[in-house]
């Protein structure tokens, strides 16, 4: 009698167990399949967003990437079309913040004009400049015709009535200010210099393409490019690149121009 006790016992166990492996496998099977044990509501699909292009950074020693832009003076420019001479491309920054012009790129801007008036450094060189603004035309209108306002200003800070009197901070002002911006520029609303092509990016592409629009930049949040220097020798090789990290740290004119030097000695 007890072995056929423990017998059944042992059937009994058995046969449980037997069942939850069944379960198990069923359960397991039906994962397996992609069968859903209980209903599921329908997921919503994600909208397909084409991304936009990566920057592709010019490379040095290569050949710079051609681009056609307007020109605020007339007309389009085609880069690969100054074949020929040194291109020495200037990206301003534009904006340092909301309605506020960058006063470096504006002072370096007419700084060049009156080195062209006074050198002929497109001549001497070899070189045309082109300055590039991320803006539309509108907008290029609107920073030129604030340039004397901003050369004004520049002068009043680094030549205040009162320096004696000036708090700490007004004096340190004033003494960057000087040294920044060492030269002083008289401008009227009629004599705006414009000796250089002023390329209109309105639409960001060539500023985008290289990676230097931002919408964030140096502690400002606005539509800007970061201030930058390209130079395309005449074979179209780009030779010489600077990025800024702020807004002083620009090379100096003296600095590209022997940039230059160096480009047309080894022709």
């Amino acid at each position: 009698m007890i072995d056929k006790k423990k017998a059944s016992i042992f059937v009994g166990v058995l046969v449980v167990l037997a069942v939850a492996a069944m379960i198990i496998l069923f359960k397991g099977q039906a994962a397996g399949q992609g069968v859903a044990l209980k209903p599921r509501p329908p997921q919503p699909t994600a909208p397909t967003q084409n991304p936009a292009p990566r920057p592709q950074p010019a490379l040095l020693d290569q050949p710079m990437p051609d681009f056609t832009l307007p020109v605020y003076q007339g007309g389009t420019l085609t880069l690969s079309s100054l074949r020929g001479k040194n291109v020495m491309i200037v990206f301003s920054r534009g904006y340092a913040g909301p309605e506020h012009w960058c006063t470096i790129c504006n002072y370096r801007y007419v700084e060049l004009a009156n080195l062209e008036k006074a050198q002929k450094i497109r001549e001497k060189y070899n070189v045309e400049v082109l300055f590039v603004f991320p803006y539309a035309q509108d907008t290029v209108k609107t920073w030129l015709e604030a340039l004397p306002g901003q050369m004004e200003s520049i002068r009043e800070t680094k030549n205040p009535a009162d320096a004696a009197n000036l708090d700490p901070a007004a004096k340190t002002r004033m003494e960057r200010f000087r040294q920044i911006f060492p030269n002083d520029y008289a401008l009227t609303k009629d004599e705006v210099p414009m000796p250089f092509p002023i390329l209109v990016d309105g639409e960001r592409k060539l500023s985008k393409s290289l990676g230097l629009f931002q919408t964030e930049w140096s502690g400002s949040k606005v539509d800007q490019n970061i201030p930058s220097v390209y130079i395309v020798d005449a074979d179209g090789i780009l030779r010489f690149k600077y990025l800024g990290q702020n807004t002083v740290d620009r090379p100096t004119y003296d600095y590209l121009f022997k940039v230059l030097d160096v480009i047309n000695s080894s022709k």
